[in-house]
């Protein structure tokens, strides 16, 4: 059945990346056709499915990233920033779908797609899943509905392994909020107070991060006025939400015109 839509893994040894090949190979929408590692890690070489722990899934773990692409239809990629940018253009390339669930990424790195997406289709979302769009569309219309006498407060937390802060979903929650006002983000955020800070600035979106445990994901938007406060909140539980949410990208990608995209339109919202 050829006409099911390849798909690749990168950062196949991670956490995301072995729930992601967990979740292709569980599909009967996609085929598992390649995984891949940095250079020099101990998976190299080997079966991935044998590498997890597991049974053989016949898909060897490779180093060279523009062999596996060139196998596929599309490139599933929650790794780092750097990384990411290499593999946007090996997949624009080879013309797979190119799915970023990659987070960190400053503005410039994000600009640094726009030449790939020229030739290949690319999903970048700071959260795959369909609640968390969800709230990101509720943030924009509440912001949108209540003046600056309401504060905008975002606190999110993750696991104690996270590398990046505010996280992604935070920052998209942060965009979805100055959008509903009206304002650029970066003019009007404040990502941390430490000693005396003096009053809080009329109109600033202020962001808050948590890390600890294993906590998979938890985004707050607080509306705070004098006398009530509005809270929106998703809680994640399983970050299988994340992977069923890329995978859900990598198959609506297919036949879609070169271009940027994010999981808005992937999910019609």
């Amino acid at each position: 059945m050829t006409h099911i839509p390849g798909i690749v893994i990168t950062g196949a040894s991670g956490r995301m990346g072995q729930m992601l090949i967990k979740t292709v190979t569980d599909s009967d929408q996609a085929r598992l056709v390649g995984v891949v590692e940095r250079t020099g890690h101990d998976w190299i070489g080997q079966d991935v499915g044998e590498a997890m722990g597991g049974q053989a899934l016949g898909v060897t773990v490779t180093d060279d990233p523009l062999e596996a692409f060139s196998q596929a239809q599309a490139v599933i990629d929650f790794t780092a920033p750097e990384a990411t940018l290499e593999f946007a253009s090996l997949a624009a390339q080879a013309r797979c779908v190119h799915v970023i669930g990659t987070t960190g990424m400053s503005d410039e790195q994000i600009a640094a797609l726009e030449p790939a997406s020229r030739h290949a289709v690319v999903v970048r979302a700071g959260n795959m899943s369909l609640g968390v769009n969800l709230l990101v569309q509720l943030t924009k219309k509440v912001a949108a509905a209540l003046d600056e006498d309401f504060d905008i407060e975002i606190i999110e937390g993750h696991h104690h392994h996270k590398v990046d802060a505010p996280s992604g979903t935070a920052l998209m929650l942060g965009e979805a909020a100055a959008e509903g006002r009206g304002v650029n983000l970066a003019d009007v955020a404040d990502r941390g107070r430490d000693g005396i800070t003096g009053a809080r600035k009329r109109g600033d979106i202020g962001f808050h991060a948590i890390r600890g445990g294993d906590i998979v994901g938890e985004h707050d938007v607080l509306f705070a006025a004098p006398g009530e406060r509005i809270v929106l909140r998703h809680l994640a539980t399983d970050r299988a939400i994340f992977a069923r949410g890329a995978l859900k990208a990598a198959l609506w990608g297919q036949g879609k015109s070169p271009g940027q995209y994010d999981m808005v339109d992937v999910l019609g919202l």
